[in-house]
């Protein structure tokens, strides 16, 4: 495991024959769908999704990154990277959900106008290719707030991990089984995740946010946000490196600060990965329950 990554989950002789059910599955239901275009962001999910769908389908998957404000660049260049190294037929295009107002003003429903955007601008691509759009969604996504679920059941997108009951503890495994370097990346949604609802994305912000957290990356700190909240920014590290980050408070301030933050804070609490729902009384929007 290197520094900052997410810590593996041993997996026991009975773990493991459940596993290699779980990945029979996926390859019959990948078998079954026939041509895949995979909506693939270069996080933990999406990567094992496309090394799947490569290795049962070949040329009949295509990877697709799309590019925003929302996807700090040094997440393109490693999906881009690691779909090279595969040799995955793989495409880049670009996305314009900041420019959609339902999705900057940054309501609860803000994932459900991205993924509409993402779905509306694969659908020609699956279509030229008489194929499925599929996502990484996986069983555990199915009881959190997820209303990007909704906008992938109206457009017909697949979610092969969900229906192969895959965990995100399986994928990790099965990750690193393939030899995937994201098997133990930390989890790295959309730069727009790092905003309190309320508070309108756009992509000055969002540049932001990418040139804050690549300044903590580079001290060190590998799993970490830097939330949003207008004039506070509110920084989460692990309980374990709270700490370190007081002894470094005054730089990180002050570097924040001149970002443009009034103020800047430290969670107490630690990292916690979807904390922006907390706000959040019923979080059921779109979220098909398993």
């Amino acid at each position: 495991m290197t520094s900052g990554s997410y810590p593996m989950p041993e997996v026991s002789a009975s773990q493991g024959t459940r596993l290699d059910a779980k990945r029979d599955a996926l390859t019959g239901i990948l078998t079954d769908i026939g041509r895949v275009v995979v909506a693939y962001s270069g996080g933990v999910d999406s990567s094992f999704l496309a090394a799947a769908a490569y290795e049962t389908l070949g040329d009949r998957s295509l990877a697709v990154t799309a590019v925003s404000p929302s996807l700090a660049r040094k997440e393109l260049d490693q999906a881009v990277a690691l779909a090279a190294g595969r040799a995955w037929k793989h495409k880049v295009v670009g996305t314009h959900e900041v420019g959609r107002e339902a999705y900057a003003r940054n309501e609860p429903d803000r994932c459900y106008w991205c993924k509409t955007e993402l779905f509306e601008v694969l659908e020609p691509l699956a279509s030229a290719r008489r194929a499925t759009i599929v996502v990484g969604t996986n069983a555990d996504d199915l009881g959190d707030y997820r209303p990007g679920l909704k906008a992938a059941a109206e457009h017909g997108a697949r979610a092969p991990l969900a229906e192969a009951r895959l965990t995100k503890d399986d994928v990790r495994a099965l990750s690193a089984e393939l030899g995937l370097p994201t098997a133990d990346k930390p989890a790295s949604p959309c730069l727009a995740s790092r905003f309190a609802y309320g508070v309108r994305v756009t992509p000055e912000g969002l540049r932001r946010i990418e040139r804050a957290e690549d300044y903590l990356r580079d001290l060190g700190f590998g799993v970490l946000r830097v939330r949003d909240h207008g004039d506070m920014a509110r920084i989460e590290v692990p309980a374990r490196d709270l700490s370190r980050l007081a002894e470094l408070h005054e730089a990180v301030a002050a570097e924040l600060l001149a970002l443009g933050w009034r103020y800047v804070t430290m969670d107490l609490g630690g990292f916690k990965s979807g904390s922006m729902n907390a706000v959040l009384a019923t979080p059921t929007f779109g979220v098909p329950r398993p």
